[in-house]
């Protein structure tokens, strides 16, 4: 027991420059005590005591601003930074070495209409060793996010993300390919490491407005001109035709 709580400071001192000690992280980290109770939660779960379960978890949710289901599985050295908002269902799996940031959402959907059918089913996600979720991700359903993948900030992901792959936008996108990804696994910080974090479908939109901006400078410009054209004088209209028809005259009469 005490090994695994070892576990849990040090991987905090890993991963939050902002740890200045373990003392720190065990007295004052919500994350860290989010794990610890539901480590305990957990054990009770596994041994029918379904009710005390539910309640110690109740009870860190109002400790802490973390609500995890005791039937969750949550392996070693896990760290929730932050922590407030963070919501995980009951078959939620994660993996060793995970971090999630605050407001994200591991949730299931409803595989039928009938409440006693979907109990026992598998309707939350399930999370890789290594995995880094940013702030505001909601992760729904029963999908896989890979080894050492990363989930940008306020991304919706509804389908499996590949290993060691960078997804981002609503719903979430593939940013880079996984052979392109660093093969080391060291930490980054929400997720963002030299990988470009951009949207693909923002670059398409903003490629476009770009293109309409140009569009609609030009425009501009000849609605300028002709409006120029109309506000000319009538007579020095008649004028200009007058002079070109005295040339042509002119002109003829040379002939």
């Amino acid at each position: 027991m005490f090994k695994h709580l070892s576990e849990e400071i040090a991987c905090v001192m890993e991963r939050d420059p902002a740890a200045r000690s373990k003392f720190e992280v065990a007295l004052l980290y919500a994350g860290f005590h989010s794990i610890v109770i539901h480590r305990m939660a957990h054990w009770l779960w596994q041994r029918n005591w379904r009710i005390l379960a539910r309640l110690l978890s109740q009870f860190s949710r109002f400790l802490t601003g973390i609500e995890i289901h005791p039937a969750a599985v949550i392996g070693r050295k896990f760290f929730i930074d932050h922590g407030m908002g963070v919501v995980i269902g009951e078959t939620a799996e994660i993996g060793d070495n995970v971090t999630l940031y605050h407001d994200v959402t591991l949730g299931g959907v409803a595989p039928s209409i009938d409440s006693d059918s979907q109990r026992g089913v598998k309707r939350h996600p399930t999370l890789k060793d290594g995995v880094i979720i940013a702030s505001g991700a909601q992760i729904i359903g029963p999908i896989t996010i890979g080894r050492c993948a990363r989930v940008g900030a306020n991304s919706v992901v509804l389908k499996d993300v590949p290993e060691r792959t960078t997804v981002v936008g609503v719903p979430a996108r593939a940013v880079n390919s996984a052979h392109k990804t660093p093969t080391d696994e060291r930490f980054a910080a929400y997720g963002v490491g030299s990988t470009e974090l951009s949207d693909p479908v923002f670059k398409v939109m903003d490629g476009l407005l770009d293109k309409v901006q140009t569009l609609s400078m030009r425009v501009e410009e000849l609605e300028r001109e002709a409006a120029a054209r109309d506000a000319t004088p009538p007579a020095a209209l008649k004028a200009g035709k007058k002079t070109d028809g005295t040339a042509a005259h002119k002109g003829k009469a040379d002939q």
